[in-house]
Parts: structure tokens; sequence; C-alpha cells
């Protein structure tokens, strides 16, 4: 493989580790599996990464930072708190459906986190992540609509999460959009009823 920067080889292993682990699991997510995966040596590798375990926590860090492209509100003329919650799911379940392997690997690394006692803050993080992605897009959500949240909005975006976590792992079993959509339009009739005219 011609040299390349570090941060572009660090890229293209984080990319083949996700396509590895979503494939095969974090069980065969082995180094040598990952750059074969990605069609590099194993010296490459430990030109990029120090370790395996770097490269996961990279990789959680990676797909998180994605997943707030997905939850960004957008403006809806003279939509309803409830309109922009529902269409800000609808745009969730679109991120989810272009790339199920993405999300079929977050939960596979979430899972091997929670085992691994000094990889558990990893799903912290991870988590913790969410919950603030969350509670920005519904700021910006009552603000475009111009009501408040009646309970804290860290209380309601960890709603949120959890309508988004059962959605994401019913649809990766069900494929089934059209239950997905329900469940979403549910989400968003559920939390807009936490919330009054500012």
């Amino acid at each position: 493989m011609a040299r390349i920067p570090a941060a572009e080889r660090r890229a293209a292993l984080v990319e083949a580790a996700i396509r590895v682990v979503a494939r095969d699991g974090i069980g065969h997510a082995t180094t040598r599996a990952i750059v074969t995966e990605a069609g590099m040596s194993l010296a490459s590798f430990h030109y990029a990464f120090e370790s395996r375990d770097e490269l996961i926590d990279e990789l959680i860090r990676t797909v998180v930072a994605r997943e707030q492209q997905a939850v960004v509100p957008d403006r809806i003329e003279g939509g309803t708190l409830r309109d922009i919650l529902e269409a800000g799911l609808f745009r969730y379940l679109d991120h989810l459906r272009a790339d199920p392997d993405r999300e079929l690997a977050m939960l596979e690394l979430t899972h091997y986190a929670l085992r691994s006692p000094d990889r558990h803050p990893l799903a912290v993080m991870q988590y913790a992540r969410y919950a603030e992605l969350a509670a920005e897009a519904l700021g910006v959500a009552a603000t475009m609509t111009g009501v408040r949240w009646c309970e804290p909005v860290d209380h309601v975006a960890r709603m949120l999460v959890a309508f988004t976590d059962g959605m994401t792992t019913t649809w990766l079993v069900e494929r089934d959009d059209d239950a997905a959509r329900r469940v979403a339009r549910a989400a968003a009739d559920a939390l807009s009823r936490m919330a009054e005219p500012a």
C-alpha cells in the first residue's frame, strides 16, 4: 500500500473495523482481520494504532459523532413540535436504513464495552453523547416552535434515546419500515405532550 498520512490510515482502519464487526462480530474483529479488510499490512496497523483496543475506542467515537448528523432538527414552516419530532425520528430511521451495518456494529460494540470492565467507560461515554445530542435537538425544536419542556430537557432526552434504541433494535431484527414509523409517530406524540407553550 502506498504511504498515506496517519489520519487517513486510521480512518480507513476504522471503516474496515466497522465492516468486520458488523459482518462477523467483535470476537472475529482481530487486528489481522481488520487489516485484511482494509487491504493493509500489520505494520500499517501499528503505524496508526498502538493496539486493537485503541482502534475500538476510536471506532466508537467515530460512529457516535456520525449520529449527530441524523438528529439535528429541520425547520418545518408552520410545523408543530410534534411535526418536528416526527420528522427528526423519520430522518433517524432513514439514517439507520442507509447503513444498518454501522448500527449493528455499534450494538455489538456497546455489548462488548458493557462486558469488559476496562472498556465500560466507552459505553457510558457513548450513551452520554447520545443523551447530549438528543437534548440539543430537543432544545432547538422547542425554540423553533415556541414551547418549553415541562420536565428538565435531559430527562426528555433520555426518553428520546430510549425510543430510538428500541426502534433501532426492533428494526434491525424485523426490517419493517412501517412498524418503525408507527413507533416514531408514537414517540413524537408522547414527547410532544411533555411540552407547553412558552
